[in-house]
């Protein structure tokens, strides 16, 4: 990946540009990903109950896996044959949705 000049209301450093990309979903091996960080380990748990009725709301069944102030998220649809559809994308729109309260 080529890594050039950002301007949005200024420049960014490199390390900036990486850190934000590093927060994006990822789609690969017919799985979107991401990986949350937040300011501690309440927070995260916090974020994922949340998370957990627009979840349920979705009839959706993501894997979750958290390591202190850190969630890993692995979204696909198993009813799909385990490929990423429309419904992965909007449940990482919500899940984004929802981090954005906990990351103020």
């Amino acid at each position: 990946m080529k890594i050039g000049v950002f301007l949005w209301r200024g420049i960014f450093r490199v390390e900036e540009v990486l850190d934000f990309l590093g927060k994006m979903w990822q789609e690969k091996n017919d799985f979107l990903e991401k990986i949350f960080e937040f300011a501690d380990f309440p927070s995260a748990l916090a974020w994922m109950v949340q998370c957990g009725f627009a979840i349920e709301a979705m009839q959706h069944h993501p894997e979750r896996r958290n390591v202190y102030n850190k969630v890993f998220v692995k979204l696909t649809t198993h009813d799909a044959g385990n490929r990423v559809t429309e419904k992965d994308r909007a449940l990482a729109a919500k899940m984004d949705e929802i981090f954005v309260k906990f990351s103020g």
